[in-house]
């Protein structure tokens, strides 16, 4: 049997219609499949591969830790290197207040660790998220999903979760003294990109301040440069209480986190002891790459260049079938004429030689988070490609 016959025998499936790649190699912003055919990756495996694939530094630090020791002990018992420098120079990015680093292996353990926290500190049970929101899909973190689709056939759920609309402070009455804390993306992504608007972050923080309840940002998409600054939330001068990283954090390896103050994070080591444990959390291989991609994109230009990058894809974007481009950095939403058009449009792009894809809540846009290290002549390539893909998908 060939491997994509093996692939659809005996690896589970999470859709009835894979794109069926079958990729051999991959560097910078290409992938390359069995045939030796390149495509350019505008969605860096949602958001993961942010210094595209196989960045020689990320490479070389995780040659150099296998080369000392693997996994030694569950997370938090041994004092480990890369865990420890990964920690630290976070802490040095982050405000005095995000201190504390728990280190997991996802972003969907990122939000079930701060959901516990958050209970355990305050002492509540009900938790405020947003319609229309993604924050993993382990049985806590898709209580926080407002859309039946994709929960219904899992429930019961969580109870006492409240949905609010993003954007809408008539609703922040709901977030009340019986809330522990309030999950929400600094930049929503699954609906297709929405961008906070008329200091409404600002206006959240203090509804959870007037009721002691910790805000809980989600920056598993939006965080490592993605939107322009190292973390989304320096944009709206806005702290949260518990921060969710993962996806661009390990530099195409599993690795995730949240944070807060070592205050509200005392609270997992007693009453319970071992309040919330993981076993494979803080994998040295994995802190390793962390620690790797971090430094470099805090030591070098990628940052600073994804607005100037952001304005070129904008710029060289149009075309009478698309209706609208929102944006927030390298991430983007390319609305289109409906889900039957985008993914036509997904397949000629493919044919082409580019991988794009679409949103969980939004499937009439076309997804573009491409690597921060894409060139502006990549850039040109990929919209000329798209354009080309959207005339093929018209006729």
């Amino acid at each position: 049997m060939h491997q994509r016959q093996l692939f659809l025998r005996h690896l589970a499936q999470t859709s009835e219609f894979p794109l069926m790649l079958e990729i051999t190699d991959s560097e910078g912003v290409y992938i390359i499949d069995k045939s030796g055919k390149k495509y350019l990756d505008l969605i860096a495996g949602i958001g993961v591969s942010s210094l595209g694939h196989r960045h020689p530094k990320v490479v070389q630090a995780i040659k150099d830790q296998t080369d000392r020791y693997l996994h030694t002990m569950v997370y938090g018992e041994f004092v480990l290197s890369p865990q420890v420098e990964l920690s630290s120079l976070l802490a040095k990015h982050l405000p005095d207040s995000l201190d504390s680093v728990y280190l997991v292996n996802s972003g969907t353990e990122a939000t079930e660790g701060a959901m516990k926290l958050a209970k355990r500190y305050t002492g509540r049970t009900e938790m405020v998220a947003c319609y229309n929101a993604y924050h993993g899909s382990t049985q806590g973190a898709a209580s926080l999903m407002s859309d039946d689709y994709f929960t219904s056939a899992y429930r019961p759920l969580l109870p006492g979760i409240h949905h609010i609309e993003y954007n809408d402070a008539s609703h922040l009455d709901r977030i009340t003294t019986q809330t522990a804390c309030v999950v929400m993306e600094t930049v929503q992504a699954e609906c297709g990109i929405q961008k906070p608007v008329n200091d409404y972050l600002k206006k959240v923080r203090q509804r959870c301040d007037e009721v002691d309840a910790l805000l809980i940002f989600d920056e598993i998409q939006a965080g490592y440069g993605r939107t322009g600054s190292l973390f989304a939330f320096r944009q709206y001068d806005v702290v949260p209480d518990i921060l969710l990283l993962a996806k661009g954090m390990g530099g195409g390896m599993p690795i995730g986190a949240f944070v807060s103050s070592k205050e509200i994070m005392s609270v997992l080591s007693f009453n319970p002891l071992l309040g919330h444990i993981t076993t494979f959390g803080g994998h040295p291989v994995s802190c390793a790459a962390a620690l790797a991609t971090l430094k470099v994109l805090t030591n070098e230009n990628y940052i600073n260049e994804v607005l100037r990058k952001e304005a070129l894809f904008v710029e060289l974007l149009q075309h009478p079938k698309i209706k609208t481009i929102r944006h927030a950095g390298l991430w983007m939403a390319v609305e289109l004429r409906d889900f039957d058009f985008v993914q036509l449009v997904i397949k000629h792009c493919l044919d082409l030689g580019l991988l794009t894809d679409w949103f969980l809540f939004n499937d009439c846009c076309l997804r573009i988070a491409p690597p921060l290290i894409i060139s502006d002549a990549e850039i040109k390539q990929a919209c000329a490609i798209i354009l080309e893909a959207i005339e093929r998908a018209s006729s």
